[in-house]
């Protein structure tokens, strides 16, 4: 499953690769090149599940792995969907348009990619021998995980300015080579945390939904 994940995601990474780095390389502070942060953020609960599944055989476990490679898959994929969608993105939150590229922005085309992602994990698990409900808390967790995901990039996560080209972006230095300046939400909360406490809420969804 995590295969699966890291797999697809790189795949679709590389659709309309120029056209995603020409809309988001000023704004995204990482591109498509995953890093060792990225991928504990994304992979290391599904992974701290897996080791427990073992140490400590439950059902819940597994639920909990399910809701949180859901969340990952889901999110990958609605960025990577949504980036390529001609419609202009909302904030979840005041529903205005913003920026492709801005965390918290949202599209019809990413969050139907992101619920296909989550179905998917869903579909292998069940072709791995899981059980059909535990499968299903990669549903729950995945879309829970692509909600919170999205609140807390556009609430919390770290913003800040470029005050050369009068843009927001994620960047502690901008394109333009411009140090940016701090300008909402937690300074130290960036996208890997925001993608590492997703995958925490998708686990926890997936276990309640066990239960």
């Amino acid at each position: 499953m995590l295969i699966a994940f890291f797999v697809s995601s790189t795949l679709l990474s590389t659709i309309g690769e120029n056209k995603k780095r020409a809309l988001t390389g000023d704004i995204v502070e990482k591109g498509g090149e995953r890093d060792a942060w990225q991928v504990l953020a994304n992979g290391g609960i599904f992974g701290v599940a897996a080791l427990m599944s073992v140490v400590n055989p439950s059902q819940l476990w597994w639920a909990a792995g399910a809701g949180a490679i859901g969340t990952a898959i889901a999110d990958t994929w609605a960025t990577e969907i949504g980036t390529l969608s001609d419609q202009t993105p909302i904030s979840i939150t005041s529903r205005q348009s913003v920026p492709t590229g801005t965390s918290g922005g949202i599209t019809t085309a990413g969050t139907l990619g992101g619920i296909a992602g989550a179905l998917g994990i869903a579909l292998l698990a069940i072709l791995l021998g899981w059980s059909a409900r535990v499968a299903a808390a990669a549903i729950v967790g995945g879309i829970a995980g692509l909600l919170i995901d999205s609140i807390l990039g556009a609430t919390l996560q770290e913003r800040r300015w470029c005050e050369q080209c009068r843009r927001g972006t994620e960047r502690a230095i901008h394109g333009c080579g411009t140090v940016t300046v701090h300008s909402g939400g937690i300074h130290w909360l960036s996208n890997d945390i925001v993608n590492l406490a997703s995958s925490i809420g998708g686990a926890l969804m997936g276990t309640l939904w066990l239960l």
